[in-house]
């Protein structure tokens, strides 16, 4: 993998890792060398351990939206161990934002549905930046449907800031068709698995999103809307996105507590970014549990069980109107 490309917040990071470089570079068998640079390591790990603790809910998007961190095709090649991927919606094209195919995980077969982002440009022009369009959730839905057919688990990997928002997207029904795919697949009788890499926004997120389980990232975020839009809605202005970001709440540390998300899977220390292997190994050792607890479940307790986690998602308080004498309640 190649250098990191370091956020602002990790200036340390990269004052200490050019130093160990350096020190490496040199052709010095001396202890005294040795114990500098078992010395630089150590300070290294307390720093990036100690920022990587305290991170902001912005900072957060920050590495979820790392152009270095692993995307849903390098998972592909990392996790799975065969891919056949699956193309159109019979209905007017194929979305290349929003992907499917036939997976192998492990012993099991799977349907693999996920958010493309994109690497350089020509790619990221090509996936619309991970933004699908309504014909990537219509794609979505014949693939579950046949993911169902066939007793498959469904495995989906969010990471998208939000489904494409233009004008065309808009007049093919993009509302209509993120609410299909969540009726779909409220219904689906077969294990469904979601995992946000990245970035989980608003409906772009949630359109392959209601599933048995829930996981995220430790550094990624699950959101209504993504920061920059928030405040843009409420204070007019970009520049208080990393406010916005606070006031959401939507990153690891809280969604659990909401009954958000159901699980967290840990990253290697200073982010996906830095360890793409051992960012795989963690989420395929999740994802292999999770299925084998899901399939050993019967189709209709699975059905009953997604149903009634929706539903109880949310919390609201009730308070009595006062009234008086001279004032009826209405």
């Amino acid at each position: 993998m190649s250098t990191s490309i370091y956020l602002d917040f990790e200036q340390p990071i990269e004052t200490l890792e050019n130093k160990l470089k350096k020190l490496e570079a040199e052709k010095n068998d001396s202890p005294e060398h040795h114990d500098e640079i078992r010395s630089v390591r150590k300070q290294l790990t307390d720093t990036m351990r100690e920022i990587y603790s305290e991170l902001s809910p912005w900072q957060t998007v920050e590495v979820a939206r790392h152009q270095k961190r692993p995307q849903s095709a390098d998972y592909l090649n990392l996790v799975f161990d065969e891919f056949v991927e699956l193309h159109g919606d019979r209905k007017f094209g194929d979305d290349r934002a929003l992907r499917t195919g036939f997976a192998k995980l492990d012993k099991h077969k799977v349907m693999f549905i996920g958010h493309f982002k994109g690497r350089d440009l020509k790619e990221r022009s090509e996936c619309y930046f991970g933004c699908a369009n309504p014909e990537g959730y219509r794609k979505a839905i014949e693939k579950m449907e046949l993911a169902e057919k066939y007793n498959l688990p469904v495995i989906a990997f969010i990471d998208t800031p939000g489904a494409y928002p233009g004008i065309g997207a808009e007049e093919r029904g993009q509302a209509m068709a993120i609410a299909d795919a969540m009726f779909a697949m409220s219904r689906l009788k077969t294990p469904i698995i979601s995992v946000v890499i990245g970035e989980g926004g608003s409906g772009g997120a949630l359109g392959i999103g209601v599933a048995d389980r829930t996981a995220m990232l430790q550094h990624a975020y699950y959101s209504v809307i993504s920061p920059e839009g928030c405040a843009g809605i409420l204070w007019k202005s970009h520049e208080f996105k990393a406010k916005a970001a606070e006031a959401l709440k939507f990153t690891s540390k809280y969604l659990p507590k909401f009954g958000i998300v159901d699980d967290v899977i840990e990253e290697p220390l200073g982010g996906a970014h830095r360890d793409h292997h051992q960012m795989a190994a963690r989420l395929k050792m999740y994802l292999v549990k999770t299925v084998n607890e899901l399939i050993a479940k019967p189709t209709d307790e699975l059905v009953e069980g997604r149903y009634d986690k929706f539903r109880q998602m949310g919390m609201f308080l009730e308070r009595e109107l006062e009234t008086t004498e001279s004032e009826p309640a209405s």
